[in-house]
């Protein structure tokens, strides 16, 4: 027989969304299926009865926040200032171009 394939169906071996969350409380027993999660982005927290594969309010606490970015952004002294005009109309100037045929 075949392989069948089911589309939309559930995935499987999928990471939990929660687990770079920093909105999320884990606990973790020895075994993979002792996992607790606690979300913390509502008051009052409330516990995750299931693994998430989405989720709006995920906050992924690998990435920067916006202090970080600042903190690591090269400060330019003075503005830097371009040759000419940029676009496609200064193209077309520069050629001298008539446009409006």
């Amino acid at each position: 027989m075949g392989r069948i394939q089911v589309k939309g169906g559930t995935p499987v071996g999928a990471a939990p969304l929660c687990r770079t969350c920093s909105h999320a409380h884990i606990m973790s027993g020895h075994r993979e299926s002792e996992m607790m999660v606690v979300c913390t982005a509502t008051y009052p927290g409330f516990p995750v009865p299931f693994v998430v594969r989405e989720c709006s309010g995920d906050n992924d606490r690998n990435r920067p926040n916006r202090d970080q970015m600042e903190k690591l952004a090269i400060k330019i002294a003075h503005p830097v200032k371009l040759a000419g005009p940029i676009g496609f109309g200064a193209a077309s100037r520069r050629l001298n171009l008539n446009l409006n045929r």
